[in-house]
């Protein structure tokens, strides 16, 4: 318990420490796709120019991760599309008039407000040459196609809106596996895959030449976009002007402007923020003067990103690190001579490392919210097994003559532990630790899609633009910073051993 509430201290130093009391601010979310990437920022830019601060907690990962971390006011609004919310949020067997969908959120303590405009409806895309090939150029054909590679989103293949229905409305019963929405564009223009499902306001739909099978059977509903807000926040009279500058927003994104925005970012190269930054400042929401500051260099840019995602992946893998071997640790020596209590202790670490990391987080956000605190109790629970494996394991096999000559010496069993167990546990100790330490750095990129931050972001970032070069900023030194762990770590087991060879 004392453990536990060190952790909150210290997480809540760490992800407040910076904030004034006194200042007021607005968190807005963001689902890891570029289209959200895009819409968030352009609002996030327009309140910005009216003086309020924004918390941009971008690139949750998917739609009910974004939508718990709204009802549990981890965020202020995020935008969301009207044919998700009744299929795959409210789960609704058929299509309901906007309404009818306002009611329903309401009873779920939700605003949806005035619709942006566009409509961001599913489609299944195919490579403009296997169309050719086809007998029609609808989603039907697709049942004589057995020789075609099938492959959808993670998110589309779960969703009643998706693969789900969509196949028993056409009778479709080939296999289909799963890919990151952001690298199926780029596997279909490679060849690797056929057949894939588009948001068909993807500006990628152009830049690989894909076209869209036609939904004869109006299977997907519409997707309009629309901002989404919890019901007390939006009663809240200190809100209401942030509401008047969202509303500005009703109906100025058509589809061929929004198709638009894609494009400039995913084929010509541009960030999002600066596509956010053109979009504003066209359609007079925020004056041209308000950019007229000089930004810094890209490069200047790339490192001050790169040392500040850097600090909060040190923070969050060196808390969680620290936590996890103080409690392996702990657990270890309580249980490692009690046989039934050390195979209970172990299974459990064992079944706790099965667990999908991004499922773990998900299901953290009801109890803990998004960001730092439940990042650090996911990569926590996740260094347990290596510590406490290794360290079981090393302390009950421990040469029994050597436990007979300390018995005969005449040691307590505290003597023991502290002058013969944990001197020659200690090498293997280190390597459980160290295994950890590894672990801890390369799934704390996964972070990012909770919010915590870190080295995941550019790589959440550049999945989701297809940015192979946003993607090595988060990936290489990543990757750099666990070899870095590997070889200190090892340094410090291989002085340990050899002090302990010393004193032998």
């Amino acid at each position: 318990m004392r453990l536990k509430f060190l952790a909150v201290i210290l997480t809540t130093f760490f992800v407040f420490g910076g904030l004034s009391a006194t200042e007021r601010s607005i968190t807005i979310g963001s689902k890891n796709f570029g289209e959200n990437f895009l819409l968030a920022e352009i609002l996030a830019l327009m309140l910005e120019s009216e003086g309020f601060s924004v918390n941009r907690a971008f690139g949750l990962g998917g739609t009910l991760i974004c939508y718990d971390a709204l009802r549990n006011e981890e965020i202020d609004l995020y935008f969301e599309y009207t044919g998700t919310l009744s299929r795959a949020v409210l789960n609704l067997e058929k299509a309901v008039s906007q309404e009818v969908l306002s009611k329903r959120l309401l009873n779920e303590g939700l605003l949806m407000m005035p619709r942006l405009g566009f409509n961001n409806t599913y489609a299944i895309a195919v490579r403009r040459g296997t169309a050719d090939q086809l007998k029609g150029k609808t989603i039907g054909v697709l049942r004589d196609q057995a020789d075609l590679k099938v492959v959808f989103s993670h998110e589309f293949l779960e969703r009643s809106d998706g693969w789900n229905g969509l196949s028993k409305r056409y009778d479709l019963s080939f296999p289909v596996t799963g890919i990151e929405h952001g690298l199926a564009y780029r596997a279909m223009a490679d060849g690797v895959i056929d057949v894939t499902d588009a948001y068909s306001t993807d500006g990628e739909l152009e830049r690989y030449d894909l076209m869209l099978l036609d939904d004869d059977l109006s299977f997907f509903p519409t997707y309009f976009a629309v901002p989404l807000v919890r019901a007390s926040w939006a009663a809240d009279v200190e809100n209401s002007r942030i509401l008047e500058i969202i509303k500005k927003l009703d109906g100025k994104i058509d589809d061929s402007t929004m198709r638009s925005l894609n494009a400039q970012v995913v084929s010509d190269g541009i960030t999002y923020q600066q596509v956010a930054k053109g979009f504003v400042v066209q359609q007079g929401f925020v004056a041209d003067e308000v950019f007229d500051v000089e930004e810094a260099s890209v490069f200047g840019g790339v490192i001050s990103d790169l040392g500040r995602n850097l600090v909060r992946h040190l923070e969050l893998t060196g808390l969680a690190l620290l936590f996890g071997t103080l409690f392996g640790l702990a657990i270890s020596l309580l249980a490692y001579d009690k046989a039934g209590l050390s195979k209970i202790v172990l299974s459990l670490c064992g079944l706790l490392q099965t667990i999908p990391s991004l499922a773990l987080l998900a299901i953290m956000i009801p109890i803990f919210g998004i960001g730092f605190l439940p990042a650090v109790i996911a990569l926590f629970l996740y260094s347990l097994l290596p510590i406490v494996r290794n360290t079981l394991t090393a302390l009950t096999t421990i040469d029994p003559v050597l436990v007979s000559v300390s018995d005969a010496l005449g040691m307590t069993k505290w003597q023991q532990l502290r002058l013969v167990k944990l001197p020659l546990s200690a090498p293997a100790i280190f390597a459980g630790i160290r295994t950890a330490a590894v672990i801890s750095i390369g799934t704390a990129t996964l972070a990012a899609f909770i919010g915590a931050g870190g080295l995941g972001d550019p790589i959440v970032v550049g999945l989701s633009l297809s940015d192979m070069n946003l993607i090595l900023q988060g990936a290489i030194p990543a990757a750099l910073l666990a070899l870095l762990a590997e070889y200190c770590f090892g340094k410090a087991e291989s002085a340990v051993s050899s002090r302990y060879r010393n004193v032998s």
